[in-house]
């Protein structure tokens, strides 16, 4: 309960900077401004994810790292959200809805993630809620093999706490102000 109404609190606040993107993505690259991606969540139930569209009309539903050349299918817009991890900003309304939680896994995509769930079930992690940022996120984000991700969601699993928690939120402002380790 607490998470959705810091989550409510934060789109309030936010509001600004939601309908400023909102107003930038539709004129230089028209409508849909969400993009909603189905997404395994709590004991793998499938989910829509919303995020700011940052990918150019038509393109592939693959996770961008198994683009050939993702930046060629990525608004110039888009290459600044991205960087700057506003595109994710949307799933505040995710956790009001309940479907994830501020810090935990990364859902998967339905469409192509198979490896992950597979792994990630293995290990029991798909008993938890996803989270727009967790342990991955913050130690290599996109540098991180599938079974470092898997390795990481399972060490959060197994020892979650607040202060691990509040560590990653802080760490996750450091990611967000200092982006690396991000291929597109």
């Amino acid at each position: 309960m607490i998470s959705r109404i810091i989550a409510l609190v934060l789109i309030v606040l936010l509001s600004p900077l939601f309908i400023t993107i909102s107003l930038l993505i539709f004129i230089f690259d028209g409508s849909p401004i969400i993009y909603i991606q189905k997404n395994y969540g709590l004991n793998n139930k499938i989910f829509n994810l919303y995020k700011f569209r940052t990918m150019k009309h038509n393109t592939p539903e693959l996770p961008t790292e198994e683009f050939s050349n993702a930046s060629s299918y990525i608004s110039k817009l888009g290459k600044i959200l991205r960087k700057f991890s506003f595109d994710e900003l949307p799933q505040f309304f995710n956790i009001l809805k309940g479907d994830m939680h501020f810090i935990g896994p990364r859902p998967c995509m339905v469409k192509n993630e198979e490896v992950v769930k597979e792994m990630r079930e293995l290990k029991g992690i798909h008993t938890i809620k996803p989270g727009i940022t967790g342990l991955a996120q913050v130690n290599g984000r996109d540098s991180n093999s599938y079974d470092r991700k898997v390795e990481l969601d399972y060490e959060y699993m197994k020892n979650a706490n607040f202060i691990m928690d509040m560590k990653i939120v802080l760490k996750t402002f450091v990611v967000i102000l200092f982006p690396r380790n991000i291929k597109h």
